[in-house]
C-alpha cells in the first residue's frame, strides 16, 4: 500500500492534484482512491490496510448505494413477517428523508462527519427534534443489515452515538422532563368527573382503561374469552394494531393477567348482556368488528372529557361569542399514566403502593428500566416528612 501525490492536466488545460491511496484487496485486486488533503488519504491507507488484513474490507466498486441497502433492510423486515405499520414506517422514512438527501451515496463512502451533516440538514429542514432521532436510528439500522450482508464493514451511526451517549441521554432527559399530575396525568378529581359523565357503550371501555392500564390496541383486541369473571382479572393475549390486524402483545410482557376491581367486573357484565354473542371482541363497533383507535379516542375518550368538564380553553371564540374549549387531555395514553399513578400512590392518598415490579408487571413493561424511567419519580420517597423526623427521633434516643 502507498499515498502518492497525483498532478494531470484536463482536457480544457487545467492543472489537477490530487492525493492517492493504492491498495490491494484480499483478492489481489488493486485499488485506487482519490483525495484532496494528503492526511484523509493516509488515514484511509491506515483504515483499509487494517480491514483486507481482517477480510473485511469493501472498496468502493463492490459497495452499494444507501437507497440501495436501505431497500434490502426493507425486504429483510417483510421476510422477518414485521407488522405492516413497523414496514411502511420504514418505507418512509427511506423515500423520504433518507434517500432525498443521501441515498446516492456509496456506503463505502459513508463517514461519521457525513451522518452528522446529514441530522443537522434533517433538522434544518423542518424536521421534528423526535422524527430526526427516528431517521437516523433507521439509517443505523440500514449500516447494520448492510454489515451483516458484507456490503459494508462501518456503522457511522453507531460511531457517532458511541461517542456522544452520556451527553445525549442527560440532554434528552432534560428535554423530556417528567409526568406531571394534572398536566400529563389526570387528577384523582379530573378522574371522577370522567367516570360519573360516562355512558352507554363508552362507559364500560374507558372505565376499562382506567383501571387497567390497557394500552389502545390490547384494549381493542380484548376477547370475551379473555375475561376471568369469577377471579375478575383481564388476561391480555392479543392485540389490534392500526391496520386492524390481529396478533400476538407487543413483547412477551405485554402478556399479562390484570387483576381488577368490582367497578370493572360489573360494568363489562352488563355490556356482554347488551351485546350479547354478537361479535368476540369485547369492545365491537356496531358490525361486531374491532374499533379503529381513532374512533376510540374522537368519538368516545375527548367528548367523554369535555362532558364532565375536564378541558382548556382554546382561546378561540364560536359565532356567539362564547370560548371554543376542548378536552384537557387528548389520548388514551393519559388514562394509562393515571393508572401506573393509581398503582404506585401511597394507599393514604388511595392508591395501591405497589413495588416497582409488580408496577412493571401491571403495565406490560418489558423491562423494570422503562417502567423507572417513565414513572419513577412518583414512587414515595421512604425518607420524606415524619419518616425522616421519626428515624432521626429513634436515632438518637
Amino acid at each position: 500500500m502507498s499515498v502518492r501525490k497525483r498532478t494531470w492536466t484536463t482536457s480544457k488545460g487545467e492543472e489537477r492534484t490530487a492525493w492517492t491511496a493504492n491498495y490491494t484487496d484480499a483478492a489481489g485486486k488493486r485499488h485506487q482512491k482519490a483525495f484532496d488533503l494528503k492526511k484523509d488519504a493516509v488515514a484511509f491507507e491506515a483504515r483499509a490496510k487494517t480491514e483486507v488484513r481482517d477480510g473485511v474490507h469493501v472498496a468502493d466498486s463492490a459497495s452499494v448505494t444507501i437507497k440501495a441497502a436501505g431497500r434490502f433492510w426493507i425486504a429483510s423486515g417483510e421476510g422477518a413477517g414485521l407488522e405492516r405499520s413497523t414496514v411502511n414506517q420504514r418505507k418512509n422514512h427511506l423515500e423520504n428523508h433518507i434517500v432525498p438527501l443521501i441515498g446516492d451515496l456509496l456506503l463505502s463512502k459513508a463517514t461519521l462527519p457525513i451522518v452528522r451533516d446529514f441530522e443537522d440538514r434533517l433538522r434544518k429542514e423542518g424536521r421534528s427534534a423526535a422524527m430526526t432521532k427516528k431517521i437516523i436510528t433507521s439509517l443505523g439500522s440500514i449500516f447494520a443489515d448492510a454489515n451483516e450482508r458484507g456490503l459494508a464493514t462501518r456503522n457511522p451511526v453507531r460511531d457517532m452515538r458511541g461517542s456522544r451517549k452520556g451527553r445525549d441521554r442527560r440532554a434528552e432527559r432534560r428535554q423530556k422532563g417528567r409526568l406531571e399530575v394534572g398536566v400529563d396525568i389526570p387528577t384523582r378529581e379530573e378522574i371522577r368527573a370522567l367516570v360519573g359523565a360516562l355512558s352507554g357503550h363508552w362507559r364500560p371501555m374507558l372505565i376499562a382503561v382506567i383501571f387497567t392500564g390497557m394500552r389502545s390496541s390490547e384494549l381493542r383486541g380484548l376477547r370475551w374469552q379473555d375475561i376471568d369473571f369469577k377471579r375478575a382479572e383481564i388476561n391480555i393475549r392479543q392485540r389490534v394494531d392500526q391496520f386492524r390486524k390481529v396478533g400476538p402483545p407487543k413483547s412477551e410482557a405485554g402478556a399479562r393477567t390484570i387483576p381488577v376491581p368490582p367497578l370493572v367486573v360489573n360494568s363489562l357484565k352488563e355490556l356482554k348482556l347488551k351485546q350479547g354473542n354478537k361479535s368476540e371482541f369485547v369492545f365491537a363497533n356496531p358490525d361486531g368488528e374491532s374499533r379503529s383507535h381513532a374512533n376510540v379516542v374522537t368519538k368516545g375518550l375527548q367528548p367523554a372529557f369535555l362532558k364532565a368538564g375536564v378541558t382548556i380553553d382554546t382561546g378561540r371564540t364560536d359565532k356567539a361569542g362564547n370560548p371554543i374549549l376542548k378536552a384537557k387531555y387528548t389520548g388514551l395514553h393519559a388514562l394509562r399514566h393515571f393508572y401506573a399513578s393509581w398503582l404506585i400512590n401511597r394507599k393514604e392518598d388511595g392508591g395501591l403502593a405497589l413495588p416497582a415490579k409488580m408496577v412493571q408487571e401491571r403495565l406490560g413493561h418489558s423491562s423494570i428500566v422503562m417502567t423507572m424511567d417513565v414513572y419513577g419519580h412518583l414512587f414515595p420517597r421512604g425518607d420524606d416528612g415524619k419518616e425522616l423526623a421519626d428515624a432521626a427521633s429513634a436515632l438518637l434516643t
